[in-house]
């Protein structure tokens, strides 16, 4: 009897301590992870595939999954934050504020960890082309890349009340030193959604690159690309 007890009082406390996670996270975030969400701070996860993402599919989190299902990925990160919906209520809005100022990409400090230096994440972005429809928008863009230069973007967003949706992907190869293909068109993608869990707001990002996993250069994309987006995606979170 009074192990039992001891049993049903440990899954009380836990579900009593985690209540956030009981919608929004599975079994894959470990204890250590789940703690540093619930103390406010940027988990960032590395991943061997799509399907080890500790996001429950939901209404909220599949428009975010049917992306990345679809892109089926070589090299993944997550990068997740919550919080309160308290004192946050207009979340959804200054996410969107930021993420559509395309030039405010400009100068996003970036850490080299090949060379050991600060560089800046992109040198250049203009916007091409903006097109609306209700909650969508979709802004056709240029961005400038160290070893990569100039290359055409697409970025997706859609925006509701209590809902948020970004998309990035390159729309033209990715040429490292105008050399040889490092990433091909449309292969490179970065997603930010913000959705509610009870009283919480989930920030969720994932950052994903669709290239093969050759020895020689295995290292280079998940040092240098992997590292580039979740640099952004943390640098926005940051910005919030």
């Amino acid at each position: 009897m009074k192990k039992s007890i001891f049993i049903l009082s440990a899954i009380f406390a836990f579900t009593a301590v985690s209540p956030l996670f009981a919608e929004a996270f599975n079994s894959r975030l470990s204890s250590d992870e789940r703690q540093k969400l619930e103390n406010g701070e940027v988990l960032i996860r590395n991943i061997n595939s799509i399907k080890e993402v500790c996001v429950n599919e939901s209404p909220s989190s599949e428009t975010i999954l049917s992306t990345m299902k679809k892109l089926n990925p070589a090299y993944v990160a997550e990068v997740i934050q919550v919080r309160p919906c308290e004192g946050n209520e207009n979340l959804p809005e200054q996410i969107n504020n930021i993420l559509c100022n395309i030039g405010d990409y400009v100068g996003i400090p970036y850490f080299s960890e090949r060379t050991q230096k600060w560089y800046e994440l992109y040198s250049s972005a203009e916007i091409k082309e903006i097109r609306e429809e209700g909650n969508n928008k979709e802004i056709d863009c240029v961005l400038e890349m160290s070893l990569f230069g100039k290359f055409d973007s697409r970025i997706n967003v859609i925006q509701k009340e209590d809902f948020f949706y970004y998309e990035l992907k390159n729309m033209e190869n990715l040429i490292y030193h105008e050399k040889f293909t490092a990433i091909k068109s449309k292969k490179m993608v970065s997603c930010i959604t913000l959705f509610r869990d009870g009283d919480n707001w989930i920030l969720y990002a994932i950052g994903a690159i669709d290239a093969p996993k050759l020895w020689f250069l295995k290292d280079r994309i998940e040092t240098s690309f992997m590292n580039r987006i979740k640099t952004f995606c943390n640098f926005i979170f940051s910005k919030i």
